[in-house]
């Protein structure tokens, strides 16, 4: 049938299309299925009378673009969503289409069945008399200037009232300019990129909720696929946390994350099972451009999920084969699900220590998983990840030479891979090497999934040699990729701390855990934080929410500290105990036995032997990281109370000549030198300790140093500076998501 505009409309006068259980008007702007109305964007029912008119021929996807968009400005993208929008309309499916027929690269064609619409029967329109004002001529005369046979001309009712005047044409008029108007309008008014999306986390469906990491695991997997596809562009990850607060109006989300798309997913995993329900939805209309249920094998998940990337990379822009491959390539990192749901565990462990998350827990999951599958390089590169966070967070000398083996062999499987290059990045980075480590962080940044970690490095590696507004940049980079990542906003607040500057410190802090509120870490590190700057109460009560959560050695350390300094010092024993049985590895958590245990003459014979141990693991340290001046000033003070004086000595000049955490380094040397009988040397370290920001509260409740204090008495600290962090305060500088100090 054709239209006025070349087809026959059914209808005299209107532009109606009528095939399947489908009536498109082009006058009322409207489609009905099954006498349901169904809503697209106006540029999709503009394409929809393009190919209507032109039913049975190829439209070219040129042509198209040309006539409802004018070429301005956009991308192909732009008509394929369209097209997706439509096929969501009409029940119609690209891969056995009754309508839209799609000609890969080249355009698309109508192909449906065109019906008459039957026919309708009117009456003769009668002709009324044009009534004119009075001029001194009476009588009648015909309306010869008003054409009533026009299609778009509306009668006028014959009636004896000739004065009124019916408001029905007028209304009509004004709702047809304004739909037109609409029409104009709507399409403008989206900001973001049509080929543009925000993968929301996956939803655990299953009965067990220890699978979420798989849900969530899954939609990490992807993001990053996703953010590789050139052209499209992907919103930043989003966090479970920032997606409650979003909350679900798709419409609000568009604006808030900048995008056209948001692409949904439940997970229910049974057994050998596994069912994905994907939903894509559109944000300007709020409508579903297309969902599809999954239910598959577990082992066939990983064709699932390109099978879900390759429909929404489809309904939003063309994709060239290279791009399907990169797709397929990154969402099969292995053919075995055993060793996906192990490496799945083990990043769970490495990044997520509010889930029972813990480094050798972690290479425990790496190694099950290269078990199951030895070619699966990214597990190698997890397992050089997590040793190296080892090294950091508890200085265990030993995990740094499994670093070097693990990272070796994860090189050799892949050295082009982004999670390997990050993971030599952290080797080189954590052996001092700042140039190979900037060499490794940049290779890493190519990847789309490790770019936001490479930002963070070489933002740290800037802040550390004092190049803070390169370091400022790149922390926004970051940010800008994962602005829900509380670990990001974690290692900025460590930097501050760093830098000196405590305000900043802790808002960076407090902003960590209001994002993960859960994390065990982030609350122990916050108190730390509170602790360092003298703010005992609020540092107990972060702590006590830590120990809380799950206990750790790093939080039981610091609450320790706090009885310690308080002078309660059975109490601080009996904390610092249960730190070293969680975990022996780290000298501090030794270091601070063995202070709590020499400040009561009860326990003090006791002391040498957590000495010894501290003495131990701070020395293997300081052998791979030699320009750390706070454990060198440390180990002066533990050998000095094992009687170890030349060699006490000795470490101070090297502490103090290494010039870092001068805070910090004064506060260990002056309890040294207290120790070694030489007071106004401690003495002048206690002036420049309070000089770097040390408080008071560190100071006068050290009974190391009570001789010292009475003597010389407190001092004014209204203008001292913040300090810099101290292990011993829980401030372990590693971070369990690719950024480390």
């Amino acid at each position: 049938m054709e239209s006025d505009s070349g087809t026959n409309a059914g209808t005299r006068g209107a532009e109606r299309y009528r095939f399947g259980d489908i009536v498109v008007d082009a006058v009322a702007y409207t489609i009905s299925r099954k006498g349901q109305s169904v809503t697209v964007e106006p540029k999709a029912f503009s394409v929809l009378l393009v190919l209507l008119r032109r039913a049975g021929q190829l439209v070219a996807r040129d042509e198209l673009l040309d006539a409802v968009w004018g070429h301005r400005h956009v991308t192909p993208g732009v008509l394929t969503r369209a097209i997706a929008q439509l096929r969501n309309a009409l029940e119609d499916h690209a891969e056995e289409p009754r309508y839209i027929l799609t000609q890969h690269a080249v355009g698309y064609r109508f192909i449906g069945n065109l019906v008459d619409d039957p026919p309708v029967l009117q009456e003769t329109p009668i002709k009324p008399p044009v009534q004119r004002e009075h001029s001194g001529v009476s009588g009648t005369e015909p309306a010869s200037s008003v054409e009533m046979d026009r299609p778009d001309a509306i009668p006028i009712p014959s009636s004896g009232q000739s004065w009124w005047k019916s408001p029905l044409p007028w209304l009509l008029t004004a709702a047809l300019s304004l739909a037109w108007l609409i029409r104009d309008r709507v399409p403008e008014q989206p900001t973001p990129a049509q080929a543009s999306i925000a993968v929301m986390p996956f939803t655990n469906l299953g009965s067990n909720k220890e699978d979420d990491y798989f849900a969530e695991g899954l939609a990490v997997e992807m993001h990053d696929a996703l953010a590789g596809v050139e052209g499209l562009k992907v919103a930043a990850q989003i966090s479970s946390a920032v997606a409650t607060a979003q909350g679900s109006d798709v419409k609000s989300l568009g604006r808030n994350l900048g995008v056209a798309t948001v692409l949904y997913a439940s997970v229910r995993r049974e057994g050998e099972r596994v069912r994905i329900n994907a939903r894509l939805s559109d944000t300007s209309t709020g409508y579903t451009l297309w969902s599809h249920s999954y239910d598959r094998r577990l082992s066939d998940v990983f064709a699932t999920q390109v099978e879900i990337a390759n429909e929404v990379v489809q309904s939003l822009m063309d994709v060239l084969p290279q791009q399907r491959e990169a797709i397929e390539k990154r969402l099969t990192p292995t053919r075995s699900a055993a060793a996906f749901d192990a490496y799945l565990r083990g990043v769970t462990q490495l990044l997520r220590p509010a889930a029972g998350g813990d480094a050798r827990n972690a290479v425990a999951f790496f190694n099950q998983a290269l078990s199951a599958d030895r070619k699966f390089s990214r597990a190698q590169a997890g397992i050089c990840r997590a040793e190296v966070a080892d090294f950091i967070d508890r200085h265990d000398a030993a995990a740094f030479g499994r670093a070097q083996t693990s990272c070796e062999r994860a090189r050799g499987m892949d050295p082009g891979l982004g999670e390997v290059n990050l993971a030599l990045a952290e080797l080189h980075h954590a052996d001092g090497e700042y140039g190979k480590a900037v060499e490794y962080f940049t290779k890493a940044e190519s990847d789309p999934a490790s770019r936001p970690a490479a930002y963070v490095g070489i933002a740290i590696v800037h802040a550390e040699q004092g190049r803070e507004v390169r370091a400022l940049d790149y922390f926004n980079r970051a940010l800008a990729l994962r602005p829900g990542n509380a670990r990001i906003h974690a290692q900025i607040g460590y930097q501050h701390f760093l830098a000196g500057r405590l305000p900043e410190a802790i808002a960076s802090y407090r902003k960590a855990v209001e994002l993960q509120p859960d994390d065990v870490d982030l609350w122990s590190y916050l108190g730390g934080v509170y602790l360092t700057a003298g703010r005992v109460p609020e540092a107990a009560d972060a702590l006590k929410r830590s120990i809380a959560i799950k206990p750790s050695y790093a939080a039981l350390t610091n609450l320790g500290e706090i009885e310690y300094l308080s002078g309660r010092y059975a109490e601080a024993v009996q904390l610092q105990r249960r730190a070293v049985q969680l975990d022996p590895s780290d000298h501090t958590t030794w270091g601070n036995l063995g202070q709590a245990l020499l400040a009561d003459p009860a326990t003090a014979e006791q002391a040498p032997a957590a000495f010894r141990e501290a003495t131990s693991r701070a020395q293997r340290y300081i052998e791979i990281k030699t320009d750390d001046a706070k454990v060198v000033a440390a180990l002066a003070w533990y050998r000095a109370n094992l009687g170890q004086l030349s060699l006490a000595r000795q470490l101070i000049v090297r502490s103090e000549a290494l010039g870092g955490e001068p805070g910090e380094v004064a506060l260990f040397n002056a309890q040294t030198l207290a120790l070694l009988g030489e007071f106004d040397q401690a003495r002048r370290r206690v002036a420049a300790a309070r000089a770097a920001g040390i408080v008071e509260y560190r100071i006068n409740g050290n009974a190391a140093l009570g001789r010292v204090v009475a003597v010389a008495g407190p001092a004014d600290t209204s203008k001292t500076r913040v300090p810099a962090p101290s292990t011993r305060n829980g401030l372990t500088p590693g971070e369990r998501d690719g950024h480390r100090k």
